[in-house]
Parts: structure tokens; C-alpha cells; sequence
């Protein structure tokens, strides 16, 4: 029987429980299933071998119809220990004859062991004509059910030698699984008993290893134990969300919460396991691209939950449950590749995921009858569970178990007195830094600048090339150099003197520097009138029509240092640093240098390259 409501089913126990949701086999039975007898040799009696089913996939038939298509065999013998559909719109109707032939037993319990069905109703049909009828599931107030329990049920009032017919409707958006099982008020109490002890042991441990690492977390300010607080508290919401005990004792009067409340609390799960795995692995430092990929799955997560409060049931518990498989396989990933670059606690927090997992295969075992139940494989779960929890602990716990409260204590009232001390020392001497600080930039700043026209001096022009060549060969950009020379420029100083010239050199550079400012250009002055241009990022041809904007630029308005204005024009030699090949710095700016030779040699005014000419 898949009993996904009875178990505390946890994180990776959605492979089983994904697996039980599935359509059962389709095998083909031409008897009807024999009616079930009560006859007292037992005191709980599982109904999967006593039912016929009825898919009505529009979910419309009534009482009277089903039961009228019952009697006309449309029913379909329920194929042996299958009580598992998987997800399937429309309504199931189910069909049992029981009679009661034990002695002193006049009233069952009938339960469905599924916490998670939304609408179930039962319909009991005795000989002489009476039909009681009875509701219940997550979308009835949990106050409707016979017993205040989180699986569904109801009682049955069950004359002895008196065959009735059991009619049972579910409709449910969750996974259509219907254990069905009858049982003696006492063999319930029994039943009951044990599986909440089972239960309150589990979630007893949760609730100390929260307490405990919360105050460890309270006094150390240690975040791998915030982290590990709200993966506990996370965890045990979706414990307690499968199990039906949110039903129970939180939202008992909300179906919407009853919904929503399994993929969100798998989310948030799921982001507190990857976010403490994160802080415990200090991946940050040790694997930054698994740190990364799991920020991205925290974020993928958060997305998913929210998504989750307006997507379909159908939809987001499924794809929640699909997504922790990813999640649990990346941290199991993670604890490997950590422990390969030699962090041991990494061993414990591996060893602790092991645990689980063994506790999850026992689960599946018991869920494909490959293991008998036992209170060890039925519980499985919650013991591999318990023991990744009180594991991570420890681990924790181990790198402050060589520190006492005294030398805590000493060292905090050290560090105050101390820190006192150093914050008014600091205080002082960070004025005197500032002011410092200041005059250097100044001072700095002056000499990295050209007098005349303050662009960048060449000397700083040589100081930055090679970490904008380093950056090029690091990320495979591009680097271009431009060699920009005035045309004619003595003549200009012949003609008007040389405060014109200086005049004409002030302004030609503001006009280089606006023209090449958008581009992230270095430009300085290289002497006389000659410039000399970085440009990252662009390759020849970009470069080529940069430099030709620049040309344009000066040519196209006349330098107002005179009253009639002078008219500029620019060589300009364009290379493209060949980064790939290691070439030197010098080697560039000499080949530059021959472009703008080029650039002279046919007539100025112009752009080349060291290659073919350029365009004019």
C-alpha cells in the first residue's frame, strides 16, 4: 500500500512518493473482487483486495448513477496491492461488500491512509434501503472527521451478518491514492498510539536540535548556525505539511493552505539546505562556481515558491518534488568536491547526507513491498532523517568545542578595551591620513597631466598601456592605438606665433578628448603636436571609423584663436594590437607610428593602418 499520509515523508522521500503517485498497472481482472468478511480473526482489514473502481473523469456522477453503473459491472476490479492512480482530473468512485461476522464488533473505523486527498465522500447502503452518508478530506473543516486524526475517516456502523455495499468518492488535484483500511476501535487506538509516538519522538528531536543550535547561534553569531535553524524549521513544516498535522493543528479551516502549504514549504526547505550548505562548505572561498550555482538554485527556489501560491496543485507539487532531487544530488556534489580539496567536516556533513539517503531507500522498499514493515523500515525515514540532523550538529558544534566560556569571556572584554583605545587613536590618525591623503592625490594628479593641455603626460600614457594589454589578452578583447599628428603645425606657429600655437594645441586637444571620451579612451599628449590614443575594446575597422570622427571633428570648425579663426587638419595612423601573438608595446606603437607616416606620405588629412590604405 502506498501510505504517503502515514509516514513524516522528507525530502528525498518525494522519489518514492512521486513513484507511488504514478497510474498502477493496468492488469486486466474478469472476476469480480470478493466481498470482504469481518469474521474476527483479525482486528484491521486493508480493503485493496475488496474494491472496484470508477474513473468519472468529468467528476459530475451521482450517488444514484454510481451506484446504478456498479450494478451494470461498469465497475473495474482494483488490480492487486494497487491504491495509487497519480495524478488524474475527474473524481474516483470505489466499491466494496463487506460484511460483518465477528462477534462483539459492531462499529468500525474506516481510514483513508492519505492525508492529502480534497474532497472525499462516503456512502454506506444497508439491505433495507437506508444510505448514510458522510464527508470529509482537506477541503471539509478538519472538525467534520469521525476522529480528530490526520488521516480522513469515518465511523461505520456494521450489523453482524448484514452485507453492505461501501461506496467511496475521492476528487482530489493531489495524487489519487486511496488506502483504504477498516478497523476495530481498539486496534486503532493501538495503531494510532504507536505512530504518534513514532512522530512526537521524531519531531521531539527537531525541536531540541532547534533549540540547541539556536542558542549556539544566539551566543556565537556563527550564520552556518542561523542557517541550519531554518533548515530544521523548514524541514519539519514539510513533515508536518505530508503528515497532515498542519491540517490538524494549523490551518484546520483552510483548504487553500492545505494546498499550498506542500510546494512552498518544500521550497523553503529546499533554500534553507542550500543556503546552510553554502555557509557549513564556505564555498564562497573554496568552490566559488558552486557557490554561485547554489545561489542560482536558492533563487530558482524562492521563484518557485511564490509561483506556487498561484499555480495549479497538479502543477507546482510535482515540479517542486522533481526540483529537490536536483537540490539534494548538488549538495551530495558539493560535500565531495570539498572533501577531494581536503575540508574535513566535509566527511561528517557527507556521512550525514548518507544517512538520509539510507533512510529514504528503506522507505521505497517498504512502499514496493521489497521489505517487511517493521518499526525500523517504516520509520526509516525519520530515523536517517533524525541522524543528518544530529550529525550536521555535531559538525558544527566541532569547531568550537576547544573554546571555553572564560577565554570567551576574556577575550570580549579585551577586545572592547582595546577596541576603545584603537578607535580614538584611529580617529586622530585617519584626520592626518585624510589631509594626507588629499595633498598626495593633488600632488599626483598634477603630474599625470600635461601642463599645456591637460591630457595624460606620456610617461602615464606608458605606465597604463600594459594593464589595458593585460585586460585585452585576459578577457580576448581587442586594443587599438591611434597616432594622431597636426598637419602643417610649425607652419601654424611660423604664420601666427606661438602663443597661437600653444592656443591651437589647447584646442585641438578638448577636441580630441570630447570626440574619444564616449569610447573610454587614454589619451596623452606624445609631444609637440603629436597624440597618442588607446582605445579598448575595438578592434581595426572600429578604430578606423573612430579615428575617423576624429578627423572630422578638427577639420570640420576652425580653432577661434585668431580673428579669422585657423583651420586644422590631422594625420591619423591607426594598428590594432595583436594580442594573441604577444606583441610588444613598443613593437605597437612603432607600427602605429608607420600608419601615421603612411598617413603623411599620401598627402595628410587622413586615416591608415600599417596595412592597406584606410579610407579619407
Amino acid at each position: 500500500m502506498g501510505t504517503r499520509g502515514r509516514r513524516a515523508i522528507p525530502l528525498l522521500a518525494f522519489i518514492a512518493w512521486l513513484l507511488a503517485s504514478l497510474p498502477g498497472p493496468a492488469v486486466a481482472i474478469d472476476t469480480a473482487p470478493p466481498r470482504a468478511v469481518l469474521d474476527g480473526s483479525r482486528t484491521t482489514y486493508p480493503l485493496a483486495g475488496h474494491l472496484d473502481y470508477l474513473h468519472d473523469e468529468t467528476g459530475t456522477l451521482a450517488f444514484d448513477q454510481a451506484r446504478r453503473l456498479q450494478r451494470e459491472g461498469a465497475f473495474t476490479p482494483l488490480p492487486p496491492a494497487t491504491s495509487s492512480f497519480g495524478f488524474q482530473p475527474g473524481a474516483f468512485w470505489f466499491h466494496a461488500h463487506i460484511t460483518n461476522a465477528a462477534a462483539g464488533e459492531p462499529r468500525w473505523l474506516l481510514v483513508q491512509q492519505y492525508a492529502l486527498s480534497d474532497e472525499i465522500e462516503l456512502y454506506v447502503r444497508y439491505p433495507d434501503g437506508r444510505t448514510v452518508h458522510a464527508e470529509g478530506g482537506d477541503h471539509r473543516s478538519f472538525g467534520s472527521r469521525s476522529i480528530r486524526y490526520r488521516h480522513p475517516n469515518f465511523w461505520l456502523d456494521l450489523p453482524r451478518d448484514t452485507p453492505v455495499d461501501l461506496f467511496f468518492r475521492v476528487k482530489s488535484e493531489s495524487s489519487m491514492q486511496v488506502p483504504l483500511v477498516l478497523y476495530t476501535p481498539t486496534a486503532f487506538s493501538e495503531r494510532s498510539r504507536d505512530a504518534q509516538f513514532a512522530i512526537g519522538l521524531y519531531y521531539g528531536i527537531l525541536v531540541s536540535l532547534f533549540f540547541y543550535n539556536l542558542v549556539l547561534w544566539l551566543t556565537t553569531r556563527d550564520s552556518s548556525y542561523f542557517w541550519y535553524v531554518v533548515h530544521l524549521t523548514a524541514f519539519g513544516l514539510v513533515l508536518f505539511t505530508l503528515n497532515g498535522l498542519g491540517f490538524e493543528y494549523l490551518w484546520p479551516e483552510s483548504a487553500w493552505l492545505a494546498d499550498k502549504s506542500v510546494p512552498i514549504s518544500i521550497c523553503l526547505s529546499q533554500m534553507g539546505v542550500q543556503q546552510f550548505a553554502r555557509k557549513f562548505l564556505d564555498l564562497s572561498s573554496r568552490w566559488r562556481i558552486g557557490d554561485l550555482i547554489g545561489i542560482a538554485m536558492i533563487a530558482a527556489f524562492a521563484l518557485l515558491g511564490v509561483a506556487s501560491a498561484f499555480l495549479p496543485y497538479r502543477i507546482s507539487v510535482p515540479t517542486a518534488s522533481a526540483a529537490v532531487f536536483i537540490s539534494i544530488g548538488w549538495v551530495v556534489t558539493q560535500a565531495i568536491v570539498i572533501l577531494r580539496r581536503g575540508y574535513l567536516p566535509a566527511k561528517i556533513f557527507l556521512l550525514a547526507w548518507a544517512a538520509f539517503l539510507l533512510g529514504t531507500a528503506m522507505f521505497a522498499a517498504v512502499a514496493f513491498a521489497l521489505l517487511p514493515k517493521t518499526f525500523v523500515t517504516e520509520y526509516g525515514v525519520q530515523i536517517g532523517s533524525a541522524l543528518e540532523m544530529l550529525l550536521l550538529s555535531v559538525a558544527l558544534g566541532y569547531r568550537y568545542a576547544s573554546l571555553r566560556n572564560e577565554n570567551e569571556r576574556i577575550i570580549r572584554d579585551g577586545k572592547q578595551q582595546l577596541m576603545h583605545e584603537v578607535t580614538q587613536r584611529t580617529s586622530e590618525l585617519q584626520e592626518a591620513l585624510t589631509q594626507l591623503g588629499d595633498a598626495h592625490a593633488r600632488l599626483r594628479e598634477s603630474s599625470q597631466r600635461d601642463a599645456l593641455t591637460g591630457l595624460h603626460t606620456r610617461r602615464y600614457f606608458h605606465e597604463r598601456l600594459p594593464a589595458l594589454l593585460e585586460k585585452a589578452r585576459d578577457t580576448r578583447g581587442a586594443l587599438s592605438l591611434l597616432m594622431i599628428d597636426i598637419d602643417y603645425f610649425k607652419a601654424i606657429n611660423d604664420r601666427h606665433g606661438h602663443l597661437v600655437g600653444d592656443a591651437c594645441l589647447r584646442w585641438a586637444a578638448r577636441v580630441i578628448g570630447g570626440t574619444l571620451r564616449p569610447h573610454g579612451a587614454l589619451v596623452a599628449r606624445f609631444g609637440g603636436e603629436e597624440f597618442v590614443v588607446a582605445l579598448p575594446g575595438q578592434d581595426l575597422d572600429a578604430a578606423v571609423r573612430t579615428a575617423e570622427h576624429v578627423r572630422t571633428a578638427l577639420s570640420a570648425t576652425r580653432c577661434d584663436a585668431t580673428e579669422g579663426g585657423v583651420r586644422m587638419t590631422t594625420s591619423i595612423g591607426v594598428h590594432e594590437v595583436a594580442c594573441e601573438d604577444d606583441e610588444g608595446l613598443n613593437q605597437a606603437l612603432e607600427r602605429a607610428d608607420q600608419a601615421l607616416y603612411r598617413a603623411k606620405s599620401d598627402g595628410r588629412d587622413c586615416v591608415r593602418t600599417p596595412g592597406a590604405p584606410a579610407t579619407s
